[in-house]
């Protein structure tokens, strides 16, 4: 039965009753550790019914490696009466009927009476979320050796597979130069389609191997300007933006923490791409802007291109994934998916807005660790 030390009057039953409709197990004792108090998610979670709890020490529901530490506990509570966790930062046990043990977290509350302090324990059973951290965080490791290993792989493969691509196309090149037109078409046909497949192989590669470099390179962040990273990237587009007759408008742009070359490698994938995929029966446009919202930079990117279908938005940003042919628009597809992996390890997000033929716009954020006012 339950104790009825200092426990008797009205006040105290409609307690009883709120500890008894509590959802979590609770266990009151005394000063001295002896239980006065249970409810009836304490007997389903220790296996005891309350007569064999009540009047016994509290010990009894701690695993015997722990027990010579409680009391110590108990007076440090006592010693300083708060509501706070108990054990914070270690893993707790509590000790089952049948001898198991169960990973638990307990809160503490002092319930002051006339003539003396008990202590309140909420006890939940917190296996299960535990077991599903520490396979969150086997998965996550799993993961990140998975991503390592492929970017490993991806960089190696890349790299050297440069060389001997370059022995097999540079040949090829020359054989098309020297003796273009003095064989049959037929052979002139076939020397074309192999110089075009080297060409394109080597820039799949360069392209690869550049989107394997990002957070390889070792490169630190640094007060990089978003306005220099664009004049690079402009001067690297220089030749496409001449014969596109492309006209760029640009809004005062944001210093940022981040690393200068990548972010000048992101301005010149997205302005390529509006160029590539622009329409024929205008002259190419393309806006560039930065706004502030809260701790972040949001820089967009618009252009006046054939615009993107909606449900491609997401897929535009997987590398190797097309939505056009490439006698239509030339490309390896990793562009998009490089701008992605830039952006995430600035530890940002980009995304697309757009329809048919109404154009696309970029946009990506930047962490805005400086002052709003800082622009170049």
């Amino acid at each position: 039965m339950e104790s009825s030390k200092h426990l008797n009057s009205p006040t105290h039953e409609l307690f009883r009753q709120v500890v008894e409709a509590a959802p979590n197990a609770m266990v009151m004792a005394d000063r001295d550790g002896r239980i006065v108090l249970v409810n009836a998610q304490a007997e389903k979670m220790f296996g005891y019914l309350r007569d064999d709890l009540v009047g016994h020490s509290v010990d009894m529901l701690v695993p015997e490696r722990f027990r010579s530490a409680h009391p110590q506990y108990r007076r440090m509570f006592y010693g300083n009466l708060s509501s706070r966790p108990m054990g914070t930062g270690r893993d707790l046990f509590a000790l089952r009927k049948d001898g198991s043990e169960v990973l638990v977290e307990i809160g503490l509350n002092p319930v002051t009476t006339s003539e003396e302090v008990f202590v309140l324990a909420a006890i939940v059973d917190i296996t299960e979320r535990k077991r599903a951290e520490q396979e969150l965080i086997r998965r996550t490791e799993e993961l990140a050796r998975s991503n390592h290993d492929l970017e490993q792989f991806a960089y190696v493969a890349s790299h050297d597979l440069q060389e001997p691509l370059r022995a097999v196309a540079g040949p090829l090149q020359l054989l098309q130069r020297r003796y273009h037109g003095q064989l049959d078409a037929r052979a002139d046909e076939f020397i074309a389609h192999a110089v075009d497949g080297a060409t394109r192989m080597q820039k799949l590669i360069e392209d690869l191997l550049a989107y394997s470099r990002v957070g390889r390179s070792g490169a630190t962040q640094e007060l990089a300007s978003c306005t220099t990273a664009l004049d690079q990237a402009l001067k690297s587009l220089s030749v496409v933006l001449q014969e596109s007759h492309a006209q760029i408008n640009r809004d005062a742009l944001p210093v940022v923490m981040g690393i200068p070359t990548q972010l000048a490698l992101l301005f010149q994938n997205l302005i390529g791409n509006a160029i590539k995929f622009r329409r024929l029966d205008q002259p190419v446009r393309i806006d560039i802007g930065a706004r502030r919202e809260r701790d972040e930079w949001i820089v967009s990117v618009k252009d006046n291109g054939i615009g993107i279908e909606p449900q491609y938005f997401e897929r535009i940003f997987m590398i190797f994934q097309r939505l056009h042919s490439r006698a239509e628009y030339p490309g390896t597809g990793i562009g998009l998916a490089l701008c992605k992996r830039i952006v995430e390890q600035h530890g940002g997000r980009i995304w697309v807005e757009s329809g048919p033929d109404g154009g696309s716009t970029f946009f990506f954020t930047l962490n805005a660790k400086l002052d709003g006012s800082a622009r170049t």
